[in-house]
């Protein structure tokens, strides 16, 4: 765009009504952008023409189609792309025949990614893993894959239902799939086998976290509860010799996790039992862990798993959190994101330090501290009041 039309348009609009929608735009969008990129108007203005040089949508524009790129890295997922690429670049054509889909179809959806770090662009139809695609890979230290999976498909849908959660304050997952998500996952094997594939992933993320910065010396038995296939207690077990673990989740995570933890990685110091921890939770640990479970809940379902670990654990024995704390008003922080999803999914919530120190109090606990963690989620300790 010529630097003299633009001036001259400019002035011509400053004498005519045009100007009061023109000048907001102006202010929010175009000098914005220049800012932004640090650079004068005349400078812009000559490079307009540069094929390097690409103007981006307004930002709430860009926020309103996030779901597009979301979409786009779970088709990449399902089709196992990464998988494909990890010993070398492969061009679009092969990669079509080994994942059955459309050549061309496929080759724009690697072009879209590759335009966001997902994959290298090399050249013609060839591409490669970037360092953010790398973590699409299946069984790799980091992988992401499964619960990408999981997002694209009953997180997509259910999300696509907000508004009804909003309005209601019910989770919209209920009224999409006709039943809730625990009781879907035990109806659907493929649904919860990626549900909880994804979920042992983050477990396995989060486990060396926790590990940096909370200290387990002191504690002689513990009792993971919720704690799915056992990643978290074998990580703890194993890292702690001093330390027996128990894991204590329902019946089908039982039975898988049971392969792991009779490995010669626990030492034999690890057991799991079944159970149902609204009803009860095995008794006499030390320390109860509970990792993403209580954010799944509301209050009252809280209270009572808590009161549950109450009951159970010896008297000089402590609760630990691990879940996010949603900082306070004005901050930005991702667990204010993953609070309307746990509304959506299963009518839980993200809470504030007051929240837990609220919720910890009602169930006979008093709140002694939390322990940041290089991941998002803390450790938050408690013991009996």
């Amino acid at each position: 765009m010529p630097f003299r039309p633009l001036l001259r348009i400019l002035g011509r609009a400053r004498r005519t009504t045009l100007w009061t929608e023109l000048k907001p735009l102006l202010t929010h969008r175009l000098f914005a952008t220049l800012h932004s990129r640090n650079r004068s108007a005349v400078e812009m203005i000559k490079d307009a023409g540069n094929s390097k040089i690409n103007p981006q949508p307004p930002a709430l524009f860009l926020m309103a189609t996030g779901y597009w790129l979301s979409q786009a890295i779970y088709v990449a997922a399902k089709l196992g792309l990464a998988d494909l690429l990890k010993d070398g670049p492969k061009s679009c054509s092969a990669l079509a025949v080994a994942t059955g889909a459309d050549d061309q179809s496929l080759f724009r959806l690697m072009r879209a990614l590759s335009s966001a770090g997902v994959f290298a662009h090399l050249q013609d139809d060839y591409f490669a893993l970037s360092r953010a695609g790398e973590s699409l890979q299946s069984h790799v230290p980091g992988s992401l894959r499964a619960i990408v999976i999981t997002l694209g498909e009953i997180h997509y849908h259910a999300w696509g239902d907000l508004l009804q959660s909003v309005r209601t304050g019910s989770p919209a997952f209920n009224n999409v799939f006709g039943t809730g998500l625990f009781d879907y996952l035990q109806r659907d094997a493929e649904t919860a086998d990626a549900f909880n594939d994804g979920m042992n992933d983050l477990s396995s993320l989060l486990a060396y976290a926790i590990l940096m910065a909370y200290d387990f010396s002191g504690i002689s038995s513990i009792v993971d509860i919720g704690g799915g296939q056992g990643k978290l207690l074998r990580s703890i077990v194993q890292l702690n010799p001093g330390i027996k673990g128990i894991l204590f989740d329902l019946e089908p995570a039982i039975e898988i996790a049971k392969q792991h933890l009779s490995s010669d990685e626990c030492g034999g110091r690890c057991s799991a039992v079944a159970g149902d921890f609204f009803n009860s939770v095995p008794e006499g640990a030390n320390a109860y862990i509970l990792c993403g479970v209580i954010h799944d809940w509301n209050d009252d379902r809280s209270i009572r798993i808590l009161k549950n670990c109450r009951r159970a654990m010896a008297k000089t024995g402590r609760l630990l959190l691990v879940e996010m704390v949603v900082p306070e008003p004005g901050a930005n922080c991702f667990s204010k994101l993953l609070d309307l999803n746990m509304l959506i999914m299963t009518g839980g919530r993200e809470r504030t330090k007051a929240e837990f120190t609220a919720l910890l109090d009602a169930a006979g606990y008093k709140l002694t501290r939390i322990v940041a963690t290089i991941a998002p989620q803390c450790v938050i300790e408690a013991i009996p009041s």
